[in-house]
Protein backbone atom coordinates (compact mmCIF):
# COMPACT_ATOMS: atom_id res chain seq x y z
CA UNK A 1 0.00 0.00 0.00
CA UNK A 2 1.21 3.04 -1.19
CA UNK A 3 1.58 6.12 1.65
CA UNK A 4 -1.17 7.99 -1.18
CA UNK A 5 -2.94 5.31 -1.35
CA UNK A 6 -3.02 5.37 2.33
CA UNK A 7 -4.18 8.88 2.83
CA UNK A 8 -7.31 8.44 0.75
CA UNK A 9 -8.01 5.49 3.68
CA UNK A 10 -8.97 5.82 7.01
CA UNK A 11 -7.19 4.30 9.61
CA UNK A 12 -9.19 1.73 11.27
CA UNK A 13 -7.18 2.33 14.49
CA UNK A 14 -4.05 4.61 15.75
CA UNK A 15 -2.04 5.15 18.20
CA UNK A 16 1.36 7.23 19.28
CA UNK A 17 4.44 4.99 19.87
CA UNK A 18 8.53 5.02 19.46
CA UNK A 19 9.22 2.59 16.92
CA UNK A 20 12.31 0.38 16.92
CA UNK A 21 13.40 -2.09 15.22
CA UNK A 22 15.34 -5.32 16.01
CA UNK A 23 19.51 -5.14 15.57
CA UNK A 24 19.73 -7.68 12.18
CA UNK A 25 23.71 -8.58 13.52
CA UNK A 26 22.68 -8.67 17.42
CA UNK A 27 19.14 -10.04 17.03
CA UNK A 28 18.94 -8.13 20.70
CA UNK A 29 19.34 -4.69 20.64
CA UNK A 30 16.98 -2.44 19.45
CA UNK A 31 17.35 0.23 16.75
CA UNK A 32 15.07 3.37 17.19
CA UNK A 33 13.30 3.93 13.48
CA UNK A 34 11.71 7.47 14.32
CA UNK A 35 13.50 10.20 16.18
CA UNK A 36 10.27 10.91 18.03
CA UNK A 37 7.17 9.39 18.78
CA UNK A 38 4.88 8.92 15.45
CA UNK A 39 1.51 7.69 14.40
CA UNK A 40 1.40 3.99 14.22
CA UNK A 41 -2.17 2.97 12.24
CA UNK A 42 -4.23 -0.22 11.49
CA UNK A 43 -5.53 0.06 7.66
CA UNK A 44 -7.57 -2.53 5.22
CA UNK A 45 -6.40 -3.19 2.27
CA UNK A 46 -8.96 -3.78 -0.19
CA UNK A 47 -7.45 -4.37 -3.18
CA UNK A 48 -5.62 -7.59 -1.58
CA UNK A 49 -8.28 -8.16 1.29
CA UNK A 50 -4.97 -7.65 4.27
CA UNK A 51 -4.82 -5.78 7.27
CA UNK A 52 -1.59 -3.83 7.63
CA UNK A 53 0.12 -2.26 9.89
CA UNK A 54 1.75 1.30 8.54
CA UNK A 55 3.68 3.91 10.48
CA UNK A 56 4.80 6.67 7.83
CA UNK A 57 7.67 9.32 8.88
CA UNK A 58 8.03 12.63 6.23
CA UNK A 59 7.52 10.54 2.87
CA UNK A 60 9.50 7.52 4.13
CA UNK A 61 7.51 4.27 5.35
CA UNK A 62 8.79 3.37 9.08
CA UNK A 63 6.39 0.55 9.04
CA UNK A 64 4.41 -1.51 6.60
CA UNK A 65 3.44 -5.06 8.04
CA UNK A 66 1.40 -6.92 7.06
CA UNK A 67 -0.70 -8.92 9.83
CA UNK A 68 -1.25 -13.13 9.29
CA UNK A 69 -3.17 -15.41 11.76
CA UNK A 70 0.08 -16.80 12.80
CA UNK A 71 1.80 -13.48 13.88
CA UNK A 72 2.07 -12.50 17.76
CA UNK A 73 2.01 -9.22 19.24
CA UNK A 74 4.04 -9.68 22.61
CA UNK A 75 4.22 -7.60 25.69
CA UNK A 76 7.67 -7.31 26.88
CA UNK A 77 7.32 -4.74 29.52
CA UNK A 78 4.66 -2.47 30.87
CA UNK A 79 5.18 -0.31 28.06
CA UNK A 80 6.89 -1.88 25.29
CA UNK A 81 5.54 -4.44 22.81
CA UNK A 82 6.82 -6.15 19.90
CA UNK A 83 6.42 -9.10 16.91
CA UNK A 84 8.18 -10.86 14.31
CA UNK A 85 7.69 -10.15 10.46
CA UNK A 86 8.81 -12.72 8.68
CA UNK A 87 8.23 -11.09 5.39
CA UNK A 88 9.82 -8.38 6.55
CA UNK A 89 12.59 -10.32 7.89
CA UNK A 90 12.22 -8.17 11.36
CA UNK A 91 11.20 -7.76 14.22
CA UNK A 92 9.48 -4.10 15.44
CA UNK A 93 9.31 -2.54 18.56
CA UNK A 94 6.98 -0.05 20.13
CA UNK A 95 7.26 2.40 22.98
CA UNK A 96 4.27 3.56 24.34
CA UNK A 97 3.54 6.52 26.71
CA UNK A 98 1.64 4.87 29.08
CA UNK A 99 0.32 0.69 29.96
CA UNK A 100 -2.86 1.50 28.82
CA UNK A 101 -1.98 2.64 25.54
CA UNK A 102 0.23 -0.68 24.95
CA UNK A 103 -3.20 -2.70 26.26
CA UNK A 104 -5.22 -1.07 23.59
CA UNK A 105 -2.64 -1.57 20.82
CA UNK A 106 -2.08 -5.22 21.50
CA UNK A 107 -5.91 -5.73 21.65
CA UNK A 108 -6.44 -4.38 18.39
CA UNK A 109 -3.61 -6.21 16.91
CA UNK A 110 -5.13 -9.54 18.21
CA UNK A 111 -9.03 -8.39 16.67
CA UNK A 112 -7.04 -7.39 13.21
CA UNK A 113 -5.09 -10.97 13.29
CA UNK A 114 -8.55 -12.73 14.07
CA UNK A 115 -10.04 -10.23 11.12
CA UNK A 116 -6.96 -11.56 8.95
CA UNK A 117 -8.11 -15.11 9.84
CA UNK A 118 -11.55 -14.83 8.80
CA UNK A 119 -10.45 -12.79 5.38
CA UNK A 120 -8.40 -15.68 4.31
CA UNK A 121 -10.97 -18.04 5.17
CA UNK A 122 -13.13 -16.12 2.89
CA UNK A 123 -10.78 -15.65 -0.03
CA UNK A 124 -10.17 -19.32 -0.16
CA UNK A 125 -14.03 -20.40 0.38
CA UNK A 126 -14.66 -18.02 -2.48
CA UNK A 127 -11.88 -19.33 -4.97
CA UNK A 128 -13.03 -22.97 -4.29
CA UNK A 129 -16.85 -22.25 -5.32
CA UNK A 130 -16.21 -20.52 -8.16
CA UNK A 131 -13.58 -23.41 -9.60
CA UNK A 132 -14.78 -23.97 -12.45
CA UNK A 133 -13.99 -27.88 -11.49
CA UNK A 134 -16.77 -27.66 -8.46
CA UNK A 135 -19.89 -26.36 -11.49
CA UNK A 136 -20.26 -29.50 -13.31
CA UNK A 137 -23.79 -30.94 -13.63
CA UNK A 138 -24.63 -33.41 -10.74
CA UNK A 139 -28.04 -34.69 -8.98
CA UNK A 140 -29.13 -32.22 -6.42
CA UNK A 141 -28.83 -34.84 -3.70
CA UNK A 142 -25.15 -35.58 -4.50
CA UNK A 143 -24.29 -31.42 -5.35
CA UNK A 144 -25.53 -30.89 -2.04
CA UNK A 145 -23.57 -33.77 -0.61
CA UNK A 146 -20.48 -32.55 -2.04
CA UNK A 147 -21.41 -28.95 -0.43
CA UNK A 148 -21.93 -30.54 2.80
CA UNK A 149 -18.45 -32.46 2.95
CA UNK A 150 -17.00 -29.31 1.39
CA UNK A 151 -18.42 -27.31 4.61
CA UNK A 152 -17.57 -30.07 6.50
CA UNK A 153 -13.65 -30.57 5.26
CA UNK A 154 -13.51 -26.75 5.80
CA UNK A 155 -14.51 -26.59 8.82
CA UNK A 156 -11.91 -29.20 10.09
CA UNK A 157 -9.17 -26.97 7.87
CA UNK A 158 -9.79 -23.94 9.82
CA UNK A 159 -10.31 -26.47 13.07
CA UNK A 160 -6.65 -27.48 12.47
CA UNK A 161 -5.28 -24.24 11.21
CA UNK A 162 -6.62 -22.45 14.73
CA UNK A 163 -5.07 -25.19 16.38
CA UNK A 164 -1.45 -24.73 14.50
CA UNK A 165 -1.71 -21.26 14.84
CA UNK A 166 -2.52 -21.57 19.03
CA UNK A 167 0.37 -24.08 19.32
CA UNK A 168 3.07 -21.69 16.95
CA UNK A 169 1.64 -18.48 19.32
CA UNK A 170 2.48 -20.60 22.32
CA UNK A 171 5.54 -21.76 20.78
CA UNK A 172 6.40 -17.90 19.78
CA UNK A 173 5.42 -16.65 23.06
CA UNK A 174 7.45 -19.23 24.98
CA UNK A 175 10.63 -18.65 22.62
CA UNK A 176 9.93 -14.79 23.56
CA UNK A 177 9.57 -15.75 27.34
CA UNK A 178 13.26 -17.36 26.95
CA UNK A 179 14.70 -14.55 25.21
CA UNK A 180 13.63 -12.06 27.79
CA UNK A 181 14.58 -14.45 30.48
CA UNK A 182 17.88 -14.91 28.87
CA UNK A 183 18.22 -10.87 28.62
CA UNK A 184 17.31 -10.64 31.94
CA UNK A 185 20.02 -13.13 33.14
CA UNK A 186 22.70 -11.28 30.75
CA UNK A 187 21.52 -8.05 32.59
CA UNK A 188 22.11 -9.54 36.03
CA UNK A 189 25.46 -11.27 35.22
CA UNK A 190 26.66 -8.05 33.64
CA UNK A 191 25.36 -6.68 37.01
CA UNK A 192 27.40 -9.20 39.03
CA UNK A 193 30.48 -8.62 36.96
CA UNK A 194 29.79 -4.87 37.81
CA UNK A 195 29.50 -5.62 41.52
CA UNK A 196 32.49 -7.93 41.80
CA UNK A 197 34.71 -5.52 39.87
CA UNK A 198 33.69 -2.75 42.11
CA UNK A 199 34.16 -5.05 45.56
CA UNK A 200 37.74 -6.20 43.95
CA UNK A 201 38.43 -2.45 43.76
CA UNK A 202 37.01 -1.37 46.92
CA UNK A 203 39.41 -4.44 48.39
CA UNK A 204 42.71 -3.28 46.47
CA UNK A 205 41.89 0.36 47.41
CA UNK A 206 41.33 -1.21 50.73
CA UNK A 207 44.71 -2.97 51.00
CA UNK A 208 46.53 -0.39 49.21
CA UNK A 209 45.33 1.84 52.69
CA UNK A 210 46.50 -0.73 55.01
CA UNK A 211 50.14 -1.12 52.99
CA UNK A 212 50.19 2.10 53.33
CA UNK A 213 49.49 2.06 56.66
CA UNK A 214 51.75 -0.44 57.97
CA UNK A 215 54.54 1.52 56.13
CA UNK A 216 54.05 3.98 58.24
CA UNK A 217 53.77 2.11 61.12
CA UNK A 218 56.99 0.76 60.54
CA UNK A 219 58.74 3.88 59.78
CA UNK A 220 57.19 5.71 63.31
CA UNK A 221 58.89 2.19 65.13
CA UNK A 222 62.29 3.20 63.24
CA UNK A 223 62.22 6.74 64.01
CA UNK A 224 61.55 5.27 67.81
CA UNK A 225 64.14 3.02 67.75
CA UNK A 226 66.78 5.53 66.65
CA UNK A 227 65.70 7.74 69.30
CA UNK A 228 65.99 5.32 71.99
CA UNK A 229 69.34 4.43 70.46
CA UNK A 230 70.37 7.79 70.66
CA UNK A 231 68.93 8.57 74.05
CA UNK A 232 70.97 5.62 75.34
CA UNK A 233 74.18 6.63 73.55
CA UNK A 234 73.85 9.87 75.00
CA UNK A 235 72.97 8.20 79.00
CA UNK A 236 76.24 6.26 78.77
CA UNK A 237 78.50 9.53 77.23
CA UNK A 238 77.20 10.90 80.13
CA UNK A 239 77.46 8.48 82.47
CA UNK A 240 81.06 7.69 81.38
CA UNK A 241 81.83 11.42 81.63
CA UNK A 242 80.27 11.34 85.09
CA UNK A 243 82.76 8.34 86.14
CA UNK A 244 85.55 10.04 84.57
CA UNK A 245 84.86 13.26 86.86
CA UNK A 246 84.51 11.09 89.96
CA UNK A 247 87.09 9.32 89.39
CA UNK A 248 89.74 12.48 88.20
CA UNK A 249 88.72 13.75 91.44
CA UNK A 250 89.20 10.89 93.61
CA UNK A 251 92.52 10.43 92.27
CA UNK A 252 93.47 14.14 93.06
CA UNK A 253 91.82 14.17 96.44
CA UNK A 254 93.97 10.82 97.13
CA UNK A 255 96.76 13.05 96.10
CA UNK A 256 96.18 16.02 97.76
CA UNK A 257 96.10 13.64 100.99
CA UNK A 258 99.16 12.00 100.38
CA UNK A 259 100.89 15.44 99.88
CA UNK A 260 99.38 16.62 103.13
CA UNK A 261 100.12 13.32 105.14
CA UNK A 262 103.86 13.67 103.49
CA UNK A 263 104.03 17.35 104.71
CA UNK A 264 102.85 16.31 108.33
CA UNK A 265 105.78 13.41 108.65
CA UNK A 266 108.43 16.08 107.28
CA UNK A 267 107.09 18.38 110.30
CA UNK A 268 107.01 16.08 113.01
CA UNK A 269 110.01 14.77 111.93
CA UNK A 270 112.00 18.32 112.26
CA UNK A 271 110.04 18.41 116.20
CA UNK A 272 111.69 15.46 116.92
CA UNK A 273 115.48 16.85 115.57
CA UNK A 274 114.60 20.11 117.54
CA UNK A 275 113.80 18.30 120.79
CA UNK A 276 116.70 16.13 120.68
CA UNK A 277 119.20 18.81 120.39
CA UNK A 278 117.44 20.75 123.22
Amino acid sequence: MHPQQREREQPLFSAKAHVFQIDPVTKRNWIPASKHAVTVSFFYDANRSVYRIISVGGTKAIINSTITPNMTFTKTSQKFGQWADSRANTVYGLGFGTEQQLQQFADQFKEMREAARLAREKSQEKFELTNPGLNIAAPQGEEEGRVRKKRQSSTRRRKRREDEEEEEEEDQEEEEEGRVRRREEEDQEEEEEGRVKEKEKKDDKFDDEQEDIEEREEEEEEKEELFEEEEEKEKEEEEELFEEEEEKEKEEEEELFEEEEDGGRGRKGEEEEAEKRN
